[in-house]
């Protein structure tokens, strides 16, 4: 992990109060740590640096360790490595969501991708950015993103059919700087950041996958600028209580106070409703995006995530 990440972090088990922590670094090479016990002045929990990467999930909720073994396996990671990258892959079938999201963003200083998977909008970010942090509880998807950052490239096996599969490359653009990023293994419910840090967030796709959904949208407002900022905001609403309860869902219901749609329902409360996400958020545009997830050769999955951009 690069060093200056540490002026931004804190305990996230200690976030309204903002406590820093206290590194002990084990080894570093140049500007990066490469291994290193993270301590909460406050709580005492100690985290980790391991390998160059930073493990700052709290492991507070059961609910969020169960979703996330799923995104764990290879087979996983080869449909969320194509939903990302086909297009640079050049695959006859290729998803163009990604690059779409990506221009969206815009010149700025410092983002954060929340729920980077595999890191694609996080790199897209940081061609705009002068710093770019990609945040995902899957230590898998982190370990991808971060080998791509390295190398420039990846091989994976692509699921065929089965148990049959073909080697693939990805190859990100020569043009890329890959220098200005980093990537760290985190709670999108426990950001690990203080808050007024971000000048441009992006979450795509992740409302619906985690178990208080409200809670997820307060870390977004909190960590982003009180002014001048921009996020990307982007989910297709498919509400389960696999992943939340019901009473926690945000739209997709005949009753309570997130009755309806859910697109309806954020509007609002980006626009300051019951003032729950302040400062106010002002909408500049929105939409739908179509994102494919590749399960097969003869599987793909089309989602419809309606996208908003919101300015204060």
């Amino acid at each position: 992990m690069k060093k200056e990440v540490l002026d931004y972090l804190i305990c996230p088990l200690c976030r309204k109060k903002e406590y820093s922590f206290l590194p002990n670094i084990l080894k570093e090479s140049d500007k990066d740590i490469i291994s290193a016990i993270l301590t909460c002045p406050h709580c005492h929990k100690k985290f980790l640096i391991k390998d160059g990467t930073a493990y700052l999930s709290p492991d507070l909720t059961k609910n969020s360790s169960i979703i996330c073994a799923k995104y764990e396996t290879p087979q996983v990671a080869s449909s969320y490595l194509w939903s990302h990258y086909s297009d640079i892959m050049a695959d006859p079938e290729a998803c163009n969501a990604y690059s779409t999201w990506a221009n969206m963003s815009t010149d700025t200083e410092l983002s954060i991708d929340i729920g980077c998977s595999v890191g694609r909008m996080t790199f897209e970010m940081a061609q705009k950015s002068k710093f770019t942090i990609g945040v995902d509880l899957s230590s898998t998807f982190i370990a991808i993103a971060k080998k791509l950052q390295k190398n420039g490239f990846i091989e994976f096996d692509l699921i065929i059919e089965g148990e049959l599969t073909a080697k693939n490359r990805i190859t990100l653009p020569d043009n890329w700087d890959l220098s200005n990023i980093e990537f760290i293994v985190a709670d999108a419910l426990y950001l690990p950041f203080k808050k007024d840090t971000f000048s441009q967030s992006a979450a795509l796709n992740i409302l619906d996958k985690v178990p208080k959904p409200l809670d997820h949208l307060k870390e977004i407002n909190r960590v982003s600028k009180t002014k001048n900022s921009r996020l990307i905001f982007s989910d297709p609403f498919s509400w389960s209580t696999d992943c939340a309860k019901k009473k926690d869902w945000l739209g997709g219901t005949q009753k309570g106070d997130y009755k309806g749609f859910a697109f309806d329902n954020l509007c609002e409360l980006f626009c300051g409703k019951n003032n729950i996400l302040t400062p106010a958020w002002k909408i500049e545009k929105h939409g739908d995006v179509l994102w494919e997830i590749r399960n097969h050769r003869n599987h793909y999955e089309m989602i419809k995530s309606k996208f908003i951009i919101l300015l204060r």
